[in-house]
């Protein structure tokens, strides 16, 4: 019986997927600090891949960790992999926006995100290159576009003409990301299917909620996929 990609949802930003293949990719990473991250989550030791959308720390607080346990090869913007190869990190894959990077019959392409993207040093903010997304090609032939952090933005449509997502990951909480609205013209913009909410409910401050997007999108024939930390839909 053939394989179909499996989610399991580490809260907040923090994804592991199952490929058809069974290749486990672990996507921003954070995983110790993030009071939404069940306590069997704490520590990933098994992953083929490690995905990073940007340098801020409820997104890569753990990757160190993750990478040094799990000898994943980290796919990440060419500045924050610089800046991790300074922390003594080697296997690192370097991308910029546009790129693509082949591995394990996993395609990875990097595109645009809207955000920012820096961590603090000694009291002085680095800067850790531009935020990004990620389209990533399964052996089955799906798609999944993992926003990221992100506000909603027209190229979204491109990324819709040159690779077709059928499932799209989005930050909903807003505030600091697009909030439910945004994220359904991202929906729309994207023309998916199917889409995870992501990056809610973590803190008081992150507002959206997963019912008011299903609100929103399941009039246009959109499936919300709203899992709890911890659990995993297939």
């Amino acid at each position: 019986m053939p394989r179909r990609l499996a989610i399991t949802w580490l809260g907040h930003g923090t994804f592991l997927l199952t490929s058809p293949g069974g290749k486990i990719i672990l996507i921003d990473p954070w995983l110790e600090g993030n009071p939404a991250c069940p306590d069997e989550w704490k520590r990933v030791r098994h992953a083929d891949l490690i995905l990073v959308t940007h340098g801020h720390f409820d997104h890569f607080g753990d990757l160190l960790q993750a990478a040094r346990d799990t000898g994943a090869p980290v796919v990440a913007i060419v500045e924050l992999c610089r800046w991790l190869e300074g922390k003594g990190l080697r296997n690192v894959c370097p991308m910029n926006k546009g790129g693509r990077l082949v591995i394990d019959d996993l395609d990875v392409r990097m595109v645009s995100a809207e955000h920012s993207s820096s961590v603090v040093e000694d009291g002085q903010i680095v800067y850790l290159g531009a935020p990004v997304g990620f389209v990533l090609g399964l052996e089955d032939g799906l798609r999944v576009y993992f926003a990221g952090d992100t506000a909603v933005f027209g190229d979204m449509a491109l990324i819709r003409r040159q690779y077709a997502p059928h499932i799209a990951f989005l930050p909903i909480g807003d505030r600091y990301t697009m909030g439910p609205e945004d994220a359904a013209v991202a929906c729309e913009l994207l023309g998916v299917r199917q889409v995870v909410p992501m990056h809610f409910g973590t803190f008081p401050v992150l507002t959206g909620t997963p019912a008011r997007l299903r609100e929103l999108v399941e009039p246009l024939g959109i499936t919300v996929f709203e899992l709890r930390p911890g659990e995993t839909a297939k």
